[in-house]
């Protein structure tokens, strides 16, 4: 496993990492069991650093990672989670100090933890970004040695630029990957120049770059990329990262072509995303250990070629880039 520093933080993560929504809910069903041999799988790959937030299973995924915590203390294992969803209605307005102090104090108990080594306001409405008395909180919540660093984690790319204004912003997490090309145009370059830690999320587009997906998968009704297609219940942008789903298939046909032997679809996907320097890590999910072993193998994966990275550019920007660009 390789490491890159994440921002400005002192932080060394994994350049693969694992993101624990999955854990929580919205995915279909994992038990505790398949949950927990996941979490221990991928510290045990060299990950060391994971993602997650309050309302991941109302809580459930900080659960599991405090007890992960607890069963490993030697381990040097650095957990980002994220507030504000829990808030409803979910408004700018809602992002002040008492509520993110309550959720920061929620999260510390699930976590069993002292102090938060990262705290991300997740996905805000975008007015919440113009509001000083946000971040100010955020502040105060440093002050008082309840969290060690704040981020953002955002829709759009304006939102992730409008919150380099404010000086204690450390980490922009972000839907980076080779259907939303957007941000390495018009952020990566002003994150490196401030030195900001990149998460890039959503890194298989919700399971459309694994390449084993068809036109005739069904999901689980609790899964979100059965009912959020059109953003019924939040941004549309989180399920297939905008794309529409036979598009999508189409397009990761074509990418399979780039594929060098040996790998898969999903690993050349994560691995392009590392071929860009501005990003700290990827955080895909996983509901198993083999999942995650299968997504940790992609950072031993050889750098891709020009004309590889070339042609992904030409598929994002015949076929995708009309549907998501724009939007996002």
């Amino acid at each position: 496993m390789n490491y890159r520093n994440l921002g400005n933080t002192g932080m060394r993560v994994s350049e693969i990492s694992l993101g624990t929504w999955a854990l929580g809910d919205g995915w279909g069903t994992v038990s505790d069991e398949d949950a927990y041999a996941t979490l221990n799988h991928t510290i045990d790959s060299g990950v060391n650093f994971l993602d997650t937030a309050d309302v991941y299973g109302d809580g459930r995924s900080e659960k599991l990672i405090g007890r992960l915590l607890e069963d490993r203390p030697n381990d040097e294992i650095f957990v980002a989670t994220k507030a504000g969803r829990r808030l409803d209605p979910h408004t700018a307005e809602g992002y002040n100090q008492d509520n993110l102090s309550a959720f920061v104090e929620r999260s510390l108990t699930n976590l069993d933890v002292e102090a938060l080594d990262l705290l991300q306001l997740h996905c805000p409405p975008t007015e919440a970004y113009w509001q000083d008395e946000t971040f100010e909180a955020l502040d105060r919540l440093v002050e008082a040695g309840k969290v060690k660093h704040y981020g953002v984690s955002v829709e759009k790319v304006e939102e992730a630029r409008r919150a380099l204004e404010y000086p204690g912003v450390e980490t922009v997490q972000i839907i980076f990957n080779i259907f939303r090309q957007k941000p390495a145009e018009e952020f990566f370059p002003l994150a490196e120049e401030k030195n900001i830690g990149i998460l890039a999320r959503v890194p298989l587009a919700s399971g459309l770059l694994s390449g084993k997906m068809s036109l005739d998968r069904e999901f689980p009704e609790d899964d979100h990329r059965n009912f959020n297609r059109d953003g019924a219940a939040f941004d549309k942008g989180e399920t297939f990262s905008g794309v529409p789903f036979e598009q999508g298939l189409e397009s990761a046909e074509e990418l399979k072509r780039l594929v060098p032997d040996g790998y898969t679809l999903a690993q050349f996907a994560l691995r392009w995303i590392l071929m860009h320097p501005a990003v700290s890590c990827a955080i895909p999910g996983a509901k198993s250990p083999q999942q995650a072993a299968d997504n940790i193998a992609a950072a031993d994966m050889p750098a891709l070629s020009d004309e590889a990275m070339s042609r992904a550019r030409e598929i994002y920007d015949s076929a995708i880039r009309p549907e998501v660009h724009h939007q996002w």
